[in-house]
């Protein structure tokens, strides 16, 4: 038994693989199995098979029926008493009838021609979508990437110091036994280290969450498990262009062109609106075969075939005052379309400013966050030496230890938030790399 779940545990692990990846790989992974990005690219072929539809409506309607049917003999009242001077006549009881007939439409007021380009039109913005659902989610993963990063390098700074923390405990309690300090010095180190270790619990249990997203934004399998690769050169990113050049780019994202195609649609469905106006005009036809002749009467037994070809116009004189309202509507929708392609410009102009600022304000932040790390970890050194020779007091130790701390992570976060801010104004801005 004891063998068996050894072997089980064994299995169990085996079964769970790790799956190291760089940002490149999980960005790539992201865009080939992310179910948003599939979703977007099934939207683009339902616009694909919709244009196929519409264009569709150029093909003539063609139908074939029968008919079998059983009828009464004719029955005729003549004379004026109701009902009592009647006139049979043998009818032919069996009727049969085939026939097929046609309609092409010749001209229908460029009511077909526009339903196609309003198709074409949603088509373009499908294609514009699913590349700004690949850009969205791209920019998701970087995100998420690198908050795992910032939280995996904190975690080596929580334990380094969880280290020191558990010797200065031990220097603490071993001067206390001496007699040199007091036990409010060993309870302070005591509840320092209990609060550094709670943070690190804290954090690889963020961690681990982080992860998880990271999997599903990157759809492993469920027996994989994900690990980031931290080795990798993650400082290659960090330039900055004039702000006028992102604003160019930005103008043309995919927010603006997806305004600019619904315009687009808004002005082709004011011409389908006038369209209405027009009269409709189609070619049709009809060939049967019946029986019996009912052309004549009485009926003659003959099987006889009949066909029909010609034109046929037809104009809704109502339209003239129906549409009117339908007209002012689709007009209003133009400039409503058009104000808030204005709103999505001010909007995007708003965003694009503040991320290159802030951007910027994250460069400069690199010599300061720098010279502070050398600052803290001199005062460290100091203090660390004026406690150990009981000229300072614990508090001061841990004061500066936790400068330190943070002074050490605040360089790594630095790093990072500008990655991260880079990506997000190459996202506004529409230019996404094609490859990190």
């Amino acid at each position: 038994m004891l063998i068996f779940i050894i072997v089980l545990t064994f299995s169990n692990v085996q079964a769970q693989e790790i799956h190291s990846v760089s940002l490149s790989e999980a960005v790539k992974l992201a865009k080939e199995n992310n179910k948003k990005i599939l979703r977007s690219q099934l939207e683009t072929t339902l616009s694909e098979q919709n244009i196929k539809e519409r264009k569709e409506l150029r093909l003539p309607d063609i139908e074939l029926n029968g008919v079998y049917s059983r009828i009464t003999n004719i029955t005729e009242f003549k004379g004026s008493g109701f009902l009592k001077d009647k006139e049979v006549t043998k009818a032919i009881p069996e009727i049969y009838e085939v026939n097929s007939t046609f309609k092409m439409p010749i001209y229908a007021g460029n009511k077909i021609n526009n339903a196609i380009k309003i198709a074409n039109q949603e088509n373009e913005i499908a294609k514009i979508k699913t590349e700004k659902t690949e850009n969205d989610i791209e920019l998701e993963v970087v995100a998420n990437y690198l908050a795992i990063y910032k939280m995996m390098e904190l975690q080596k700074i929580f334990e380094e110091n969880i280290k020191e923390e558990k010797s200065r405990l031990k220097e603490v309690q071993s001067l206390q036994k001496h007699g040199t300090v007091t036990k409010n010095e060993v309870l302070r180190a005591e509840l320092q280290l209990s609060d550094r270790e709670l943070n690190s619990l804290t954090n690889s249990k963020n961690i681990k969450i982080a992860l998880h997203d990271l999997k599903t934004l990157i759809q492993l399998p469920e027996n994989e498990e994900v690990a980031i690769d931290t080795t990798a050169n993650m400082d290659k990113m960090n330039g900055l262009d004039p702000y006028d050049f992102y604003l160019q780019k930005a103008f043309q994202n995919e927010e603006m062109r997806i305004a600019s195609q619904e315009l687009n649609i808004k002005k082709t469905e004011l011409k389908l609106v006038k369209g209405n106006y027009l009269p409709t005009v189609n070619f049709f036809g009809n060939y049967g075969f019946y029986y019996p002749n009912y052309k004549f009467f009485p009926p003659n037994p003959y099987l006889y075939t009949l066909g029909q070809i010609g034109i046929e116009a037809h104009f809704d004189i109502s339209a003239l005052y129906k549409n009117k309202t339908k007209v002012q509507q689709a007009t209003t929708q133009i400039e409503w379309q058009k104000m808030q392609s204005e709103i999505i410009k001010d909007e995007i102009q708003d965003k694009l400013f503040k991320e290159h600022t802030q951007y910027q304000e994250i460069l400069e932040k690199f010599v300061v966050v720098d010279k502070a790390l050398d600052l803290a970890n001199e005062n460290y050194r100091i203090v660390k030496l004026k406690y150990l020779n009981q000229l300072v007091l614990i508090t001061e130790m841990v004061d500066a230890d936790n400068a330190l701390l943070q002074a050490k992570y605040n360089k790594i976060s630095t790093r990072l938030d500008a990655i991260l801010k880079h990506y997000e104004l190459l996202h506004t801005a529409g230019i996404m790399p094609d490859q990190i």
